[in-house]
C-alpha cells in the first residue's frame, strides 16, 4: 500500500518549510544500561510519572524530562545536527522507529500525518516531525524517503553510533532492541509512542499507540495555543 497516495486528496499539501536545525548545543546524558522492549514493534511501558491534564488527551509526564541534551545528525540535509526542541512558540513531534516495522510505525506516522491535516494551516506550520531511527544498519539511506512520504517536510535523523542513538532516547523513555535470529531475520522491538517537545526542550506529552488523529489534533492545538500564549 503506498500511504502517500492515500493521503493526498484530504487537503492540500502544506508549503515545505526548511528541514534542518543547526546545533544550538551539545550535553551529555548517561547512557542506558539496558534498553528493553516488552513486545515486537511496541510497548506499553512508559518511564517516569504521569500527570492529569483534562483538557489534553496524551500521557503528562512530570516533571518533564529534558530531551535537548543530545543531538543527532540528520539525514535529511547532511551535515546538519537536530536538536530536540522546537523553534519558539512551536510544538516538535518526535518518533523512534524504522523504516522495516511491519505495522506499528507505518500506522503511527498516518496517524500522524492525519492530524496535522486537520490543523489549519498557521498551526500545521508550526509542528516540525521528527523521526529518529533505531535501526541504523538498515535505515541510514532510506530513512529520509520513508518519513517524507508520510509528512513530506519531516527530518529523519540517525547515525551509526547506536550509543549516541540510545543517549538521545533514553531522557524520553524510549527503549528498543535490535537483535538477529538464527535463520539471519533481523527483529526489532520498540516503544511505540509519540513525543511532544516543546521550545524549551522539555518533553510535555506523550501519545500511545492508537491515539486518534483527532485526539493527537486536539492535544498539538492545544499545546501551540499554550506556547504562544
Amino acid at each position: 500500500m503506498n500511504v502517500a497516495d492515500d493521503l493526498q486528496g484530504m487537503n492540500s499539501p502544506r508549503p515545505e518549510r526548511p528541514r534542518h536545525r543547526r546545533l544550538h548545543r551539545i550535553g551529555g546524558v548517561a547512557l542506558a544500561a539496558a534498553l528493553v522492549a516488552s513486545a515486537a514493534c511496541g510497548s506499553d511501558d512508559e518511564s517516569g510519572g504521569e500527570a492529569s491534564d483534562p483538557a489534553l488527551s496524551g500521557v503528562v509526564r512530570d516533571p518533564a524530562p529534558e530531551v535537548d541534551l543530545v543531538t543527532l545528525p540528520s539525514l535529511s540535509d547532511p551535515g546538519e545536527e537536530v536538536e530536540f526542541r522546537a523553534d519558539e512558540g512551536e510544538l516538535q513531534v518526535v518518533y523512534f522507529g524504522f523504516t522495516n516495522c511491519p505495522d506499528v510505525c507505518p500506522t503511527t506516522m498516518v496517524d500522524l500525518a492525519v492530524a496535522l491535516r486537520m490543523l489549519d494551516d498557521d498551526q500545521a506550520d508550526d509542528v516540525e516531525v521528527v523521526m529518529a531511527t533505531v535501526d541504523p544498519d538498515r535505515d541510514l539511506e532510506i530513512l529520509d524517503g520513508y518519513v517524507t512520504s508520510f509528512v513530506p517536510d519531516a527530518i529523519a535523523v540517525g547515525t551509526p553510533d547506536t550509543e549516541l542513538i540510545a543517549a538521545a532516547g533514553e531522557p524520553f523513555g524510549a527503549s528498543w532492541e535490535v537483535r538477529e535470529t538464527d535463520d539471519g531475520t533481523i527483529e526489532v522491538d520498540h516503544s511505540p509512542f509519540l513525543y511532544a517537545v516543546d521550545d524549551e526542550g522539555k518533553l510535555v506529552l506523550s501519545w500511545q499507540f492508537g491515539a486518534s488523529s483527532e485526539d493527537m489534533a486536539a492535544d498539538i492545538s492545544t499545546l501551540l495555543e499554550r506556547a504562544q500564549a
